[in-house]
């Protein structure tokens, strides 16, 4: 059997109806818009499908537009150390796109997720043309920057249902994820692979979480009841 086509080959333009659910498109002047609407590509990655790769040229500015991405690499133990999850809404590898240069992390689909890409070039070309972009793009890197500050932090929590709690902080940032809205569609095991606990322990997690009122676990996925209380940390009996 013939081998099947890779992302790049499966890709494809925007409809205009997943056109209106990119936030920095609105932000651009109509030119700029039609400019970048007309590169812009996007694809149906497959659970376990590699969207970028260590050492690979990055050739795209990536977002999510469904589903649930994991950015991680691998130390040299062999073990798989993980950045975040990158849930819908989602632009990612900017920094990388500004500098292009090779990628320093994995990102890899979690679930069936549908992955936009605007090539490097198009994104360049925004970055010297558009205020609205290079604003966008600025309070990226701003928000971005603070992400990775609490990710630290959260390495060093033993505790996990603050562990928990912190890390489900993140995937609700309204700024970096704003297709999140106020369910994030996941499953126990995911959550167990961007967090770094076992399932067992994610779903104890949950069910104290559930319980202290700042969370409600549904089908499918988690809503948020109190997100300063999971930002903080502040939860009942911690």
């Amino acid at each position: 059997m013939p081998p099947d086509p890779s992302l790049h080959q499966r890709r494809r333009p925007l409809t205009e109806a997943e056109l209106h659910t990119i936030p920095w498109l609105a932000r651009i002047e109509p030119g700029e818009r039609a400019r970048a609407a007309a590169a812009l590509r996007v694809v149906q990655a497959r659970a376990g499908d590699h969207v970028c790769r260590v050492g690979r040229p990055a050739t795209y500015w990536f977002g999510v537009l469904s589903g649930l991405l994991k950015m991680s690499s691998d130390t040299p133990q062999g073990q798989t150390m993980t950045f975040t999850g990158l849930p819908p809404g989602g632009w990612f590898g900017e920094g990388t796109a500004i500098k292009r240069e090779p990628y320093r992390y994995n990102v890899q689909a979690l679930r069936t997720s549908l992955v936009a890409g605007l090539p490097v070039d198009t994104f360049h070309w925004l970055l010297d043309h558009s205020i609205g972009f290079n604003r966008f793009v600025m309070n990226q890197l701003n928000e971005r920057l603070g992400q990775f500050i609490a990710a630290r932090e959260i390495d060093r929590i033993s505790n996990p249902e603050l562990r928990l709690a912190r890390s489900l902080a993140i995937l609700f940032n309204p700024v970096l994820y704003p297709g999140v809205g106020e369910v994030l569609r996941t499953t126990q095991q995911e959550l167990a692979y961007l967090v770094g606990l076992s399932r067992q322990r994610v779903n104890e997690a949950l069910a104290t979480l559930q319980a202290q009122g700042v969370i409600r676990v549904e089908y499918g996925g988690v809503r948020v009841l109190d997100l300063e209380a999971l930002r903080s940390g502040a939860l009942g009996g911690h």
